[in-house]
């Protein structure tokens, strides 16, 4: 018997393949697989053509019967856009009859889904370069720049009776804010605010209420934003939380003199942070949270007198004074139910939102007017606003 210690030891199986054997190319099979595809398609919607013109005609082709309502006049050629890539389509004519087809409209020389592809593409943030990357790689076509641009002023329609739809239900909370954006104007860039409000219901249901463009988010532009959510319904809400903006302050016992003001927490802190050295931030941050970690709001203005003392003391007068001015303001939403605060302290919700809108304008960099903005910035509201209602709540 062999000593085992003895054997040999094993050698891998070559690597080159055996002569003779099977090789596969995975890129002539696939264009070969595509290509399949697209013929069948192209023979599909031909078929689909020569049987509506039979139908309309009344007969088959070259069929002699006195049932015939017309005859076939040859046919004309034009190209078509599909996910399966571009088929050429035999259309025909008739001598008497207008050819109407079903299968595709006049002059469209793309299907419908690659055309909501192209939109769905540039709305989810892919610039219009890419797009024109990405149709070619899926088409073999590359869709112009221009294309794109005129698909997205039909959805624009669409947009604009969104934006001007009535209200309905009633909101108990509103959050307003305006997100800036950058916009060619005049051959320079410039910036433009967008207008933005958000309603919650009883029920924690939040919906965007509108989207508008304002020049520079100031008294007049929110004078016409608020109108303008008036107008479509919107009732007077139990509270309205947004920033300090002068403008929008200015003006909101304007329209909806009822409601309780809440000055957004998260903003109020950073204006105090900008009031004090950095080396003293941290310690300031934590002396303020306490006044808002108070059980309601007598308590919270004894606590807020005590900090205002402490700052003084601190040599921090500017923070000290900015306290004394403006806690109050932030203390509205102590008068709601306690499980509530949380979410109507601070324009967190609508600053979600907002985060959202930036990552999809991001790649847009400088839109060409205000209208464009217009479109894509609601575009978001309205995807937003379906996860919302299918998360429920805030």
């Amino acid at each position: 018997m062999t000593d085992p210690t003895t054997l040999a030891p094993v050698t891998e199986a070559p690597t080159e393949p055996l002569a003779g054997s099977l090789q596969i190319d995975a890129a002539k099979v696939r264009g070969h697989f595509d290509e399949m595809v697209r013929s069948s398609v192209e023979q599909t919607l031909n078929a689909m053509l020569d049987a509506e013109a039979d139908e309309l005609c009344g007969a088959k082709r070259y069929e002699r019967t006195p049932d015939r309502l017309d005859t076939r006049a040859g046919s004309y050629s034009r190209n078509l856009e599909t996910k399966a890539g571009r088929v050429k389509l035999n259309v025909p004519k008739l001598r008497t009859l207008p050819f109407e087809t079903q299968i595709i409209e006049r002059y469209k020389r793309r299907e419908t889904s690659v055309e909501e592809a192209l939109v769905e593409m540039y709305l989810a943030g892919v610039s219009v370069r890419r797009v024109e990357d990405i149709t070619e790689a899926l088409w073999g076509t590359r869709v112009p720049a221009s294309t794109v641009s005129e698909l997205n002023q039909k959805v624009y329609g669409k947009i604009e009776a969104w934006r001007n739809a009535p209200i309905t239900g009633n909101s108990a909370d509103v959050y307003l804010d305006g997100i800036w954006l950058k916009r060619s104007w005049g051959g320079e860039v410039k910036n433009v605010a967008v207008l933005v409000a958000i309603g919650v219901d009883e029920r924690g249901f939040r919906q965007v209420l509108g989207v508008a463009e304002g020049a520079k988010e100031g008294t007049e532009d929110w004078r016409k934003f608020l109108r303008y959510l008036k107008e479509r319904g919107l009732k007077s809400p139990r509270l309205i939380v947004s920033d300090c903006a002068l403008g929008l302050v200015n003006v909101l016992a304007e329209f909806y003199p009822a409601a309780a003001w809440q000055r957004c927490l998260v903003h109020w802190y950073r204006n105090m942070n900008a009031e004090v050295p950095k080396t003293k931030s941290k310690a300031v941050m934590a002396i303020c949270k306490a006044v808002h970690a108070q059980e309601d709001r007598e308590a919270a203005e004894k606590k807020a007198a005590d900090v205002v003392a402490k700052l003084k003391a601190m040599k921090l007068g500017k923070a000290a004074a900015l306290v004394a001015s403006s806690v109050g303001q932030t203390l509205s939403y102590m008068a709601f139910p306690s499980e509530h605060w949380k979410r109507i302290r601070s324009n967190n919700v609508l600053e979600r939102l907002n985060r959202e809108i930036r990552r999809r304008t991001r790649v847009v960099g400088a839109f060409p007017d205000g209208q464009s903005a217009l479109m894509l910035v609601p575009r978001v509201c309205v995807t937003w606003r379906a996860a919302a209602g299918a998360s429920g709540g805030t």
